[in-house]
């Protein structure tokens, strides 16, 4: 989109008219959203947008209505992977948002149009997409239902490395041999991107407050473990549906640096009942406007 009004892509005065305006042009059904009740707006509700973004609906109405002006990198970062703009238009949002577009030295945390379409065709499994570092980009509203909405975004809470060592339990039950692989694997991963990004200031910044504060994260770090986070078969204990025996695999995107973590179970198990009944009951409570 070309701006015919100052040269750049929207022509927009403000962050709040920007965002309001590129949520109308987004159509529901690319987000898999399209038969969740009756629609007054071509595009998505500001309760649908929050979801995408991995943000509270408050805070994405006070963004349009002007009243939360400093939003930071990470939301801002959010909001354009939601609202699927294009390069110059996510350049853009962040200008409007008075900060820096992002970099070519730092992690990638764009999506393509091509990553775009392959969610969308993915809209019926729990499907998220991670960049190098394991900070959450993007999630289906299915992934959000299955494993929960995180309350709370601030700092490296988007981070699953960051979530797996300092944050609260989530719903994956593991055996304790289970979680310690995993606790290696992903440190070795993320030693793997700091070494491919070391310019990154906010990957530095993750590093140095897992070390800070988390011992077993110190430990795994000094020692050298090396690995990747890799395929899965893991139980789900969701408090709605009940457990969820799953295989989780990770599908990595090499040109854009990007991981898909999808989630499916085995045709015609009780697994897969309980899946759909998440997608008919979860995900509508979801994005439903109060």
């Amino acid at each position: 989109m070309v701006s015919t009004e100052s040269g750049s892509p929207g022509g927009f005065g403000s962050f709040a008219d920007a965002v309001r305006r590129w949520r109308d042009r987004v159509p529901p059904e690319a987000a898999g959203l399209s038969s969740i009740g009756p629609r007054r707006a071509a595009g998505l509700r500001r309760e649908e947008l929050a979801l995408l973004a991995g943000i509270s609906a408050d805070y994405v109405t006070r963004l349009e209505q002007g009243r939360a002006t400093h939003p930071s990198d990470q939301v801002v970062e959010a909001l354009a992977r939601a609202l699927r703009l294009s390069a110059a238009e996510r350049a853009h949002l962040f200008r409007l948002a008075g900060l820096a577009p992002p970099g070519r030295d730092t992690v990638p945390a764009a999506l393509t149009p091509s990553v775009h379409r392959l969610l969308d065709r993915l809209a019926g499994t729990p499907v998220a997409v991670f960049d190098a570092a394991w900070t959450l980009l993007l999630a289906n509203p299915l992934y959000t239902a299955l494993m929960g909405e995180r309350p709370d975004w601030r700092g490296h809470g988007r981070n699953g490395v960051w979530w797996t060592f300092l944050g609260p339990p989530g719903r994956v039950r593991q055996s304790a041999e289970a979680r310690r692989a995993m606790e290696a694997a992903l440190v070795g991963d993320l030693r793997t991107t700091a070494g491919r990004y070391p310019a990154d200031a906010r990957l530095r910044e993750l590093v140095a407050e897992l070390r800070a504060d988390s011992p077993r994260f110190a430990e795994l770090w000094e020692s050298g473990a090396v690995g990747h986070h890799e395929a899965a078969r893991k139980t789900v204990d969701h408090p709605d549906v009940g457990p969820l025996a799953l295989d989780c695999d990770i599908l990595t995107v090499a040109g854009d640096d990007l991981r898909f973590m999808v989630y499916t179970a085995e045709p015609g198990t009780p697994d897969a009942d309980r899946l759909t009944l998440l997608a008919t009951t979860t995900v509508p409570a979801l994005t439903r406007a109060p």
